[in-house]
């Protein structure tokens, strides 16, 4: 099944690379959870890969790879001695299912593809995002905290170390990542112009399974 790509705009028509690029992997065949939204990025002058909640992403060039985050934790992993890296994006800890919306699962998914791609666990280090209390009346829940805190303890479990991050606060983020080079940068946005991303975030939320904890379980939604 052929992806469709979308454009900013005409650029990449003046951009034969990245047109090329964008071609390729509209023609390469996608597995269960990985992202599939390409596009070509006006800004950067790049192709480039949106990754939406319960997606990853794996590669060795310097395409964007690019996710916007509330609550939610993209964790972002890159092995500097193949140049191969991946980010993730996960709404809850644990839950019930194989389904990447999981945090668990989602970061087995993503180191996995790493492996299976060349790159080795033992040199893997990771750069963390997201985790904002931005859904108002939900902080009693602490959805950001508790995703925030998996992904520290499951990478410190992991031996992974945490190069940087940028997590919890109030503000949803913009993540762009180059899995090559291992560079991401992240940009905050204004806490008062989030109505598309909490919609995102409680449409994809509704969907996941009641999440178990120590201490006990919440309902969302």
């Amino acid at each position: 099944m052929s992806t469709p790509v979308a454009s900013t705009g005409g650029g990449a028509l003046g951009n034969p690379a990245a047109l090329a690029r964008l071609n390729a992997l509209k023609a390469a065949p996608r597995k269960a959870g990985e992202a599939s939204f390409f596009f070509y990025d006006a800004h950067f002058k790049n192709a480039a890969v949106k990754i939406l909640p319960g997606e990853y992403f794996v590669d060795s060039e310097d395409l964007l790879v690019m996710t916007t985050l509330g609550s939610c934790i993209a964790a972002c992993l890159w092995d500097r001695t193949a140049g191969i890296g991946g980010m993730n994006h996960f709404m809850l800890p644990e839950g019930n299912g194989d389904s990447g919306r999981y945090g668990s699962y989602a970061m087995e998914l993503l180191i996995n593809e790493m492996m299976k791609r060349g790159a080795s666990k033992m040199r893997m280090e990771a750069k963390i995002f997201g985790g904002g209390a931005v859904i108002s009346g939900m902080n009693s829940l602490n959805v950001g905290e508790r995703n925030t805190n998996f992904v520290i303890d499951y990478l410190k479990t992991e031996r992974i170390p945490i190069v940087s991050k940028d997590v919890m606060d109030v503000y949803p983020r913009k993540v762009c990542f180059l899995p090559h080079s291992g560079k991401a940068m992240v940009k905050r946005l204004a806490p008062t112009n989030t109505d598309a991303l909490v919609q995102q975030d409680r449409a994809a939320i509704q969907k996941v399974q009641p999440v178990a904890s120590s201490g006990g379980s919440i309902d969302l939604f």
